[in-house]
């Protein structure tokens, strides 16, 4: 008899993550191996090489699977090579429109590798779906979507661009890493894949690179099976096991995220010192009440205007209990400059076109107490 698990949190501890039926070991095992025996020519017991399979990637698979509601969840080595992965699916002369303000990486791997090989790419301001509308050409066979977007947290609304590009036979990718399953599951809404640096939220521990594709149908999951195969940019074993432990307290963690976050963004939303809040949560965010609509928490990515590199520095300078760091979703609080880290590379021409300023400051609150995180961000401002 198969018991349905309806609730998240039930699901994202027990999805994949049944206890080993070998010994009975409630946490999955990680099998740290290369090769498996064979018992005759063509007979084995379901494993051959491990750039092809290995059962505790097996495990994350399922489980990434049932949190985001798809049939398949290809994991790799980073949130970059599950991109890149997605991306190989098509072929030269293909077109993607995608959101001009995206991570850094992600541009970075279109512009510089991938337009080598004859795909071409149109940015536009998503959170307009006429801009997308406008940008689709005769070739385009993707839409490459973040929402809220990297660092200025802009959304798109995914029910409409999934349905204008269905319209014309174009697939719609998601980029969730942000809110995480937990606050936002694009498939609902009609996107056809969703990527996630599992890094970030999923394994919310600091510890791990990984990145996962979520897919809407077997014969997208049959295509990145086969580039796991061909390219081996698979997940190891043991960062396997790190993402599923991690999983285990989703829940509960984004819930502490969110209320950290929404509690850090009202704070600097009436701080002297602070410009301007960007963070979906607070109701003078243009896109408010699709963030209400779309998703249920509002999460813990806030950036922040300082007004100047030199503000900026300034502070950055004096945070403790923050860690100026890159990357995000640990259960520490992260704490970063988008200007000269994750996106130096897309030059200072795209980040004034698209609003990144050398003065903003972007912020992965994370779940220590709220009450620690607004002491340091207090005393570091007071440099500025």
């Amino acid at each position: 008899m198969t018991i349905q698990l309806s609730g998240f949190a039930t699901r994202a501890i027990h999805v994949g993550q049944e206890p080993d039926p070998l010994t009975g070991a409630v946490s999955v095992p990680i099998y740290p191996t290369s090769t498996y025996a064979q018992e005759e020519i063509g007979k084995h017991k379901g494993y051959e090489y491990a750039r092809v399979s290995n059962p505790t990637r097996d495990r994350l698979e399922t489980n990434l699977a049932a949190l985001e509601g798809g049939v398949a969840a290809p994991v790799f080595g980073s949130g970059m090579a599950a991109i890149n992965a997605v991306a190989t699916m098509l072929k030269a002369g293909d077109h993607v429109v995608a959101g001009h303000n995206l991570y850094g990486g992600t541009p970075r791997l279109f512009n510089q590798v991938l337009a080598n090989f004859g795909l071409t790419f149109t940015y536009v301001d998503t959170s307009d779906v006429d801009n997308v509308e406008r940008a689709i050409q005769k070739n385009t066979r993707l839409v490459f979507l973040e929402t809220p977007t990297n660092p200025l947290m802009e959304l798109c609304d995914l029910r409409a661009i999934c349905d204008l590009s269905h319209q014309r036979g174009i697939e719609v990718v998601v980029d969730n890493t942000f809110m995480s399953p937990y606050f936002q599951r694009p498939i609902e809404f009609g996107a056809d894949m969703v990527v996630h640096s599992t890094t970030k939220f999923l394994n919310g521990h600091s510890d791990g690179l990984g990145g996962v594709v979520v897919c809407t149908k077997p014969e997208q999951a049959e295509k990145l099976a086969f580039l796991q195969k061909c390219a081996g940019a698979i997940l190891s074993p043991f960062e396997c096991w790190l993402i599923l432990r991690g999983v285990k307290t989703l829940a509960v963690r984004m819930e502490q995220h969110d209320r950290n976050g929404r509690q850090v963004a009202d704070y600097l939303s009436k701080h002297k010192k602070v410009r301007k809040v960007f963070y979906p949560g607070l109701s003078n965010h243009p896109q408010h009440e699709l963030a209400k609509r779309q998703m249920s928490g509002f999460g813990s990515m806030i950036a922040f205007e300082t007004g100047s590199l030199e503000n900026a520095n300034k502070m950055l300078r004096k945070v403790r209990v923050c860690s100026l760091a890159e990357s995000l979703g640990g259960v520490e609080t992260l704490i970063s400059h988008p200007a000269t880290m994750t996106h130096a590379g897309v030059g200072e021409e795209v980040r004034r076109k698209i609003g990144i300023t050398d003065g903003m400051v972007r912020i992965s609150v994370g779940i220590e107490d709220v009450d620690d995180i607004l002491g340091d961000l207090d005393q570091a401002l007071a440099a500025i």
